[in-house]
């Protein structure tokens, strides 16, 4: 009686375990582990895709209202002189301040824009100056229209 009892115990642990060594027969095999990635390459800036920082002209500053307060929320938009579309934008922050970030060696036109604002263009040279050019600008209110 007690040999039964060891078959019948040990009669579904075979049985399992036959099963999965079936399924795991039918599984596809893993794929292969992929090639290490090569070692970063540097690159010169006129291979590479995206502009470097370093090799960028930094056009900063803060905008102003008539009353010399800073004027958040201005829209500032870069484009290229002789050229039509902006390629470069951001908005002022909250104490009136803004950076672009534009490749050296133009000259660029900035267009400021606020709401109740002229709008005012100023013409940036990034041929021979440093890296960074630190502006101030302001703003004129806009003549009230009549309704």
């Amino acid at each position: 009686m007690n040999l039964q009892r060891r078959h019948f115990v040990l009669l579904p642990i075979v049985a399992l375990s036959a099963a999965a060594a079936i399924l795991q027969a039918q599984e596809p095999p893993p794929p292969p582990p992929p090639d290490p990635a090569p070692p970063p390459q540097a690159e010169s800036s006129t291979n590479s895709k995206h502009v470097r920082h370093l090799d960028s002209f930094l056009i900063r500053g803060t905008v102003y209202d008539e009353k010399a307060l800073s004027l958040p929320g201005a829209r500032l938009r870069v484009k290229r002189q002789g050229e039509k579309k902006y390629r470069w934008s951001t908005v002022a922050n909250s104490r009136g301040e803004f950076a672009i970030r534009v490749p050296p060696g133009s000259d660029y036109e900035l267009l400021t824009q606020a709401k109740d604002f002229t709008d005012h263009t100023t013409a940036i040279d990034a041929k021979n100056q440093s890296s960074e050019d630190n502006m101030v600008i302001h703003m004129d209110r806009a003549p009230e229209r009549k309704k």
